[in-house]
């Protein structure tokens, strides 16, 4: 039998920047996923478009797939011949039940590779500023499970070896033990560790929304819950938990956690622009651009004799355009006589990308600017051509219409936004802004579950819109608290977060 291979990859602590670079390698040519309960969505996005995911992610207290079953479908692919990665959290081999899935594979002959990841029990705490050793404080760390299975399902209890870890030197490290701390401290006091001892919890660690509670070990259990932090989290107990190694590096954007929904281009761009600015961001929303009627816009190509001007109101209209112009086998000579005007600087350096400079830009990056500007310099009965997404907005076009021009206002791609779903709007919650770039994008981000994201917006994170036409498509929902870039770029969204932001003493 063809039998495939299976590679068990360490996802890392959360921060999608800590997954090595053979792992990704490996995500992007995956045919099959089987993947863990992750703290960033974004490593699922390196998928290949026709990969088979499988969720087998355990939580407290509730288990999708037992461990047997887990190893079964890891089994069945790989007999199936197909490249199977098998995504977990942290390492595979730290409390990550890899060395069970390995003696699986061995047993049915499958080979396998291991791609070591970023264990969360030094990651997070050094995002903290908790080392976990430190000359002549801690010369050893420990790192215990907080739970153990038991018997031959998947119940948890709490280990009973506390006689040993409060005798332990240097730093003991508790992962998957937030929910048995209250046992875990009584434990160790017990067994004779000083209720004095610094410690700490580290929540969501190297996440935009991580959190740090410090206090003795005999208080650290009244401390949670009065900060409220919920597991999964990390107990540290020792010295250097008394330590707070942070960047002290102020920026502008310090302290904001920014979602972004959008396109792939918008995410790489502002993305860049925000954490420069000392923002943490996510993804919040992914829109793909599909183009569609490329018969529709290869007919007009047909026909650039009789246009005057082609007016782009997105860098996407650029794209396409040119893309069905190469298609069709024409060069620039095509449109020698030919305008350009273009909405803002964004789509105008595109257009430059393409060997052309735009004839008119506003000053004001808004489709209104535009029609004005355009009806004094095209004379009626001329005609224009505009190739631009299927939901835009009729501004431009109805502007120009009533001013006796004709306009060939082609549909020439549109934006597909995926659903967010339930489990990401308390993610969504902890959020100070949210950005999004299109009206379409709006649309697909409350495509389910919209009163739920209504309420959201109107009291967790504040909106931030690229410009008046998806403000307007924001306020179709019922939206009226919201943030609009004056430019459609996505320097005019990173200028409308640094004007409202404060350093974060007004939202945390």
């Amino acid at each position: 039998m063809n039998k495939g291979m299976v590679f068990l990859v360490g996802a890392g602590p959360g921060d999608p920047g800590l997954l090595t670079l053979r792992g990704k390698e490996l995500l992007e040519t995956a045919e099959v996923l089987v993947y863990d309960r992750l703290a960033s969505r974004e490593f699922l996005e390196l998928v290949p478009a026709g990969c088979e995911k499988i969720y087998v992610g355990k939580e407290s207290g509730r288990h999708s797939r037992t461990q047997e079953e887990i190893n079964g479908i890891l089994v069945e692919w790989a007999l199936k011949g197909k490249r199977v990665i098998r995504l977990k959290g942290g390492d595979p081999f730290v409390f990550g039940r890899g060395g069970e899935e390995i003696q699986s594979l061995s047993a049915h002959g499958i080979p396998y590779e291991v791609v070591p990841g970023v264990t969360s029990a030094i990651a997070a705490l050094s995002h903290a500023g908790i080392p976990v050793t430190h000359r002549g404080v801690g010369q050893s760390f420990h790192v215990i499970t907080g739970h153990t299975a038991v018997g031959a399902g998947d119940g948890d209890s709490l280990t009973g070896d506390f006689d040993q870890y409060a005798c332990l030197p240097g730093t003991l490290i508790f992962l998957m033990g937030l929910s048995n701390l209250e046992k875990i401290v009584e434990n160790l006091i017990k067994y004779g560790k000083d209720p004095r001892t610094p410690a700490a919890v580290v929540t969501n660690g190297t996440l935009p929304d991580s959190r740090c509670v410090r206090a003795a070990l005999s208080s650290l259990p009244e401390a949670v819950r009065r900060a409220g932090l919920k597991p999964p989290g990390i107990i540290v107990v020792g010295p250097v938990a008394a330590f707070s190694m942070t960047c002290k590096k102020e920026l502008p954007l310090s302290g904001a956690l920014v979602g972004i929904t959008g396109t792939d281009g918008m995410w790489n761009k502002l993305s860049e622009k925000l954490v420069s600015q000392g923002a943490s961001v996510v993804r919040a929303g992914i829109s793909r651009i599909v183009p569609l009627n490329k018969e529709g816009l290869s007919g007009h190509l047909d026909r650039l004799d009789q246009v005057s001007w082609i007016i782009f109101t997105s860098t996407n209209g650029v794209r396409i355009f040119f893309e069905a112009m190469r298609e069709g086998r024409m060069d620039l000579r095509a449109l020698g006589h030919v305008k350009f005007a273009v909405v803002g600087s964004g789509t105008g350096k595109a257009l430059e990308e393409q060997g052309l400079f735009p004839d008119y830009m506003p000053e004001e990056y808004t489709t209104e600017a535009l029609a004005r500007g355009l009806l004094s310099r095209i004379r009626p009965g001329e005609s224009v051509l505009i190739p631009r997404a299927r939901m835009g907005s009729p501004i431009l076009r109805d502007a120009l219409c009533q001013g006796g021009i004709s306009v060939l206002d082609v549909p020439a791609y549109d934006v597909e936004a995926e659903p967010v779903g339930r489990e990401a709007l308390l993610e969504l919650s902890r959020l100070h802004y949210l950005t999004f770039e299109s009206g379409s994008g709006v649309r697909g981000f409350f495509g389910e579950l919209g009163d739920e994201k209504k309420r959201l917006l109107e009291t967790g994170p504040c909106p931030v819109c690229i410009g008046k036409a998806t403000a307007e498509a924001l306020s179709a929902f019922g939206i009226r608290r919201m943030k609009i870039a004056r430019d459609y770029t996505a320097d005019g969204l990173l200028s409308a977060i640094l004007e409202d932001w404060d350093h974060g003493s007004s939202r945390l």
